[in-house]
């Protein structure tokens, strides 16, 4: 098993956060990870993504030119990777931010109003941690009880880590109560 994933989006959205829970959560799994964050000086308000590379093999390149999945969480991140995605790779889209109809018919794409379900937690901040539930539950590549391991070993603040638990769960709820078309 290898998945490359790119996570992009607008500074501030936590697009950094989510890779580190990822990469995380495969040495969890005791598989080979690799992290590469990349964001503007601006940080909040300007763009930033991050690859990460999990696999059962040696990795030789840390560097993720066409990724098997893609977490967009605003529009000018999906017209910059849409391209890049593998043929029958996963896009998943944070729909409360991204309108735009996906360019390509020959991916899988799985529209989570993640915004708007962390919004009705209480605190927009979490909408990251929507789109990773999603993820996880898409996928199926990680066991739940290290998801949330990851979660608690990655988070600095204590006191925000129930919240973010819960937006894992909606994330992961959401993909459980929609179609997702298989290719």
């Amino acid at each position: 098993m290898t998945e490359r994933i790119i996570c992009a989006g607008f500074g501030g959205q936590g697009i950094v956060t989510l890779g580190k829970i990822l990469a995380h959560t495969g040495m969890l799994e005791k598989r080979n990870v690799t992290y590469i964050p990349k964001y503007g000086a601006e940080m909040r308000g300007g763009t930033a993504h991050c690859m990460v590379i999990i696999s059962d093999n040696l990795i030789s390149s840390p560097l993720v030119s066409v990724p098997d999945s893609a977490i967009v969480m605003n529009l000018p991140s999906l017209l910059k990777f849409e391209e890049r995605l593998k043929a029958k790779g996963d896009l998943f889209l944070n729909s409360s931010l991204i309108k735009k109809e996906t360019e390509r018919k020959d991916i899988r794409v799985v529209k989570i109003p993640a915004t708007e379900i962390a919004t009705k937690l209480g605190n927009k901040q979490v909408a990251n941690m929507v789109m990773l539930g999603a993820y996880f539950k898409q996928k199926r590549i990680f066991s739940e009880e290290n998801i949330f391991i990851a979660l608690e070993e990655v988070l600095n603040k204590p006191e925000l880590l129930s919240i973010n638990k819960q937006a894992v769960k909606e994330g992961m709820k959401e993909v459980s109560e929609k179609y997702i078309s298989d290719l």
